[in-house]
């Protein structure tokens, strides 16, 4: 399928409308370059009566299932291979390996295609982080938008690498124990459970989309729904001032500094923040790092953020989108056209 060219919309068709997926539908209806040909699913329940009550054309996402949602009420317009038809791009947001055996039919139907951090970099041959290598995915046939975690390394590290400040970085991660939605079906209870090897995958997983990166993740699950948190020690190139770390993460957007010191000391009023600012489901698009907690001793750099697992790969979903397309090669507005759309960067007067 031919890349697309500027001044056109790219038709976009999302497979998977669960937490990534509806949050992509609603972002890329938000892009001026972009049209939602569709959303395909498998289920029944009340996710896909929401998208049919907001007008989304709506296809089974396969043969199997198209009786079952029709018979359910749902306005289904058809199934997997037509919404395929009707797009330029597709951008799978099933569960894990579930969208690595769609893989196959993407190639057949000859469309572009975007996968999600649960599968593979092998299954795309290509991983994504908009700010680090964008360039590299322009016209691709395909790409792998890594997991929340892995990005919010990519975004930090390559802000510090870019500003000449790295060396290496070692941290661990608190991670939530299930998306909040599924927290009545399983999850942690009064427990912290260490994942079962050091490193943990977010460090090489880093490194397939910015191989220079040395970064050495160990991470814990615990007790909670909303958002993971990482701390951090780094070793800068240098001695460097707390000022000239700022500025590193400063020239990021997709950065946002936060003060505990205002009250915003944990990651439930993060959230809250961000439902009363308007943003939508309350997301947090941006790594969210604590300014004041940024501590500078010589050579050497500790900080914490958080990452809100549920919105961080949408901005880079969108920019995957663009770059495979190919309506844009320059990254710069690329991230400036998405930002933009999504009301990034995040602003406290």
């Amino acid at each position: 399928m031919e890349t697309g060219t500027r001044g056109q919309r790219l038709r976009v068709a999302v497979v998977g409308y669960g937490v990534i997926g509806k949050r992509v539908a609603d972002a890329v209806r938000l892009q001026h370059d972009m049209h939602l040909a569709g959303v395909a699913d498998v289920a029944t329940d009340w996710r896909l009566q929401v998208a049919a009550s907001l007008g989304l054309p709506l296809f089974a996402g396969d043969d199997a299932s198209l009786a079952g949602m029709k018979a359910a009420g749902l306005p289904v317009v058809g199934a997997l291979d037509a919404l395929l038809q009707l797009a330029d791009v597709v951008v799978d947001c099933t569960p894990k390996k579930v969208a690595a055996g769609n893989v196959a039919r993407y190639r057949a139907a000859g469309i572009h295609f975007v996968l999600q951090g649960g599968e593979k970099h092998e299954t795309a041959g290509h991983s994504f982080v908009a700010e680090s290598n964008y360039a590299q995915a322009v016209g691709r046939t395909s790409t792998r938008v890594v997991s929340c975690n892995t990005t919010s390394i990519v975004r930090t590290f390559g802000a510090l690498r870019r500003a000449g400040l790295l060396v290496h970085a070692r941290g661990t991660l608190m991670r939530r124990a299930t998306d909040p939605v599924d927290s009545h079906r399983g999850g942690l209870m009064n427990t912290l459970v260490p994942e079962d090897k050091i490193p943990s995958h977010q460090g090489p997983d880093a490194r397939t989309v910015d191989p220079a990166l040395d970064v050495v993740t160990m991470a814990v699950a615990v007790p909670e729904t909303l958002a993971h948190l990482h701390s951090w020690a780094v070793r800068m190139t240098r001695a460097a001032s707390r000022e000239e770390v700022l500025a590193a993460f400063r020239a990021s957007t997709r950065i946002a500094l936060l003060r505990a010191d205002k009250g915003l000391g944990a990651i439930n009023v993060v959230k809250e923040m961000m439902a009363d600012l308007g943003r939508p489901r309350a997301d947090l698009y941006e790594v969210g790092l604590w300014e004041d907690l940024v501590t500078v001793d010589g050579d050497e750099l500790f900080f914490t953020y958080v990452v809100d697992n549920q919105a961080i790969v949408i901005p880079e979903t969108i920019d995957a989108i663009r770059a495979l397309g190919g309506l844009e090669p320059d990254a710069q507005v690329s991230i400036a056209a998405t930002d933009f759309c999504l009301g990034i960067p995040l602003r406290l007067g």
